[in-house]
């Protein structure tokens, strides 16, 4: 009897320490708001290998976009596996262009994660596009042999693509892929890239737009005048400005479009923006100048 008390007295105590005892409770961490630079040439020395070439990840509203895939698949694996960035999880991709020093990393990203969803820009090659209609236009006067697939609607009528497996979602206009992220397209009419088409990345903050760049190829200043259709508050863009080789009158005029007329809150310049155009970007933005070189990390509001 005696025995069987003391059982139940520790049993009650056992109980107490139990309904006091401190609960601990971990809490989710917040979704991060950040664009991470994954491949340039330019930054703090590091682990990491600089290249000649473009990739960002954009993590936002827990979403996980790739924007660009750099120049070198090698150097993309060994970048993210040095930031401990898993390309499995990843909500999409964008490619801007066609460049190889945007593109390159897509072998590497196809291994990991070949599903993934990757918009990239109408373009009569590379990504899979629709070839225009108008180029089997008929001329019903020639002779057989000289009809296009023998005069017959061809059953393949997309390019060929050096990633066969991609999951390429081609854009030809402004396309919101997710509640608040856009995918812009706009078109180069510059020497060397006439005509051809480049996305940019949009994505609604409470600050106006964030704008990821590839090259810029049509202008950055064309680009962020489209993307204010969307929302005319811009707060920051970052990425290539593309003001390699450009005159210092030219630079410092688009950095004035952009500080005084369309009222960019900040910028990031990086890749092919060159060293005269941060010179001129960071006199223009003085402390609204962000430092986007490779491992850069620059916050978003949320």
């Amino acid at each position: 009897m005696e025995r069987f008390a003391r059982s139940c007295m520790v049993a009650k105590l056992l109980l107490l320490s139990l309904w006091f005892a401190p609960v601990s409770v971990t809490l989710a961490a917040p979704s991060a708001s950040r664009v991470t630079v994954l491949y340039d040439a330019f930054g703090t020395p590091s682990k990491l290998v600089k290249d000649w070439g473009y990739a960002a990840l954009v993590e936002y509203g827990g979403k996980r976009i790739l924007f660009d895939t750099g120049n070198d698949a090698g150097i993309l694996e060994h970048n993210v596996g040095q930031l401990g960035i898993d390309l499995k999880r990843l909500d999409a991709v964008v490619i801007s262009h066609r460049h190889g020093d945007h593109t390159s990393g897509l072998t590497y990203l196809l291994k990991v994660n070949p599903g993934v969803v990757i918009y990239a820009p109408q373009e009569a090659s590379f990504f899979k596009a629709r070839f225009p209609p108008g180029f089997l236009k008929r001329d019903p006067s020639l002779p057989a042999d000289l009809h296009y697939y023998e005069d017959k609607q061809p059953q393949r009528w997309v390019s060929g693509t050096p990633w066969e497996r991609a999951n390429f979602q081609i854009v030809a206009q402004t396309t919101e892929i997710f509640p608040g992220f856009f995918v812009i397209i706009t078109q180069s009419h510059k020497p060397g890239t006439q005509e051809m088409n480049e996305l940019s990345l949009v994505i609604r903050t409470p600050k106006g737009l964030a704008v990821v760049v590839g090259c810029s190829h049509p202008g950055v200043e064309n680009i962020l005048q489209q993307a204010v259709k969307i929302d005319p508050r811009l707060y920051t863009v970052t990425g290539g400005f593309h003001l390699v080789l450009t005159p210092r009158e030219e630079v410092e005029h688009v950095a004035r479009i952009l500080h005084d007329d369309l009222k960019v809150e900040r910028v990031a310049p990086s890749h092919c923006t060159s060293e005269l155009g941060f010179a001129v970007f960071l006199t223009t933005f003085k402390e609204q100048f962000d430092r986007a070189g490779l491992g850069a990390v620059i916050p978003l509001p949320d």
